[in-house]
């Protein structure tokens, strides 16, 4: 079972997919929202607790998480960093290995595309996983980064094997 996250400190997607033989199933999907009336403490807690909770509710083996890349440092830049950092720590308290990749390699994963559009997703991830069923782009996007991993398990399983 691996779990897929698209990180925000608003909005965070999370998507728990499973391979049977050679269909990807889409156990799980949605969006982890915080507001931000909330104090910012509490907007990571609840980043943290909600995916602590998909992990350990789905007996994930693995996670994959779409990797951010800004330049400019902004007040939205931290607070995505510090949303990053939680959903990090609910991994890494349960042992559990994460991936990363960038948005470009998600959706040229997907979608074949690196350069597609949020629609050009959706459509694709409904049709990759059996039961995927977003409702909102976030979600889109992280079972777009679950797929990722797991339509790149072969590769890293034969890296491993070479070295």
């Amino acid at each position: 079972m691996i779990v897929g996250v698209d990180p925000g400190l608003a909005s965070t997607g999370y998507a728990v997919v499973r391979r049977e033989g050679t269909r990807l199933v889409a156990v799980a999907c949605g969006t982890i929202r915080t507001t931000p009336r909330t104090p910012h403490a509490e907007r990571l807690r609840a980043l943290h607790d909600g995916v602590a909770g998909l992990l350990d509710r789905h007996s994930a083996l693995e996670g994959a998480l779409e990797a951010w890349f800004v330049h400019p440092i902004s007040r939205a830049a931290m607070g995505m960093a510090e949303a990053r950092g939680a959903i990090l720590v609910a991994f890494a308290a349960r042992g559990l290995p994460v991936a990363e990749y960038a948005p470009n390699e998600v959706k040229q994963a997907v979608t074949g595309n690196g350069r597609a559009e949020k629609g050009q997703v959706r459509a694709m991830v409904a049709r990759l996983a059996t039961g995927a069923r977003a409702e909102s782009d976030h979600a889109a996007d992280a079972l777009a980064v679950a797929i990722c991993h797991l339509n790149r398990a072969p590769l890293r399983t034969a890296l491993r094997g070479a070295g």
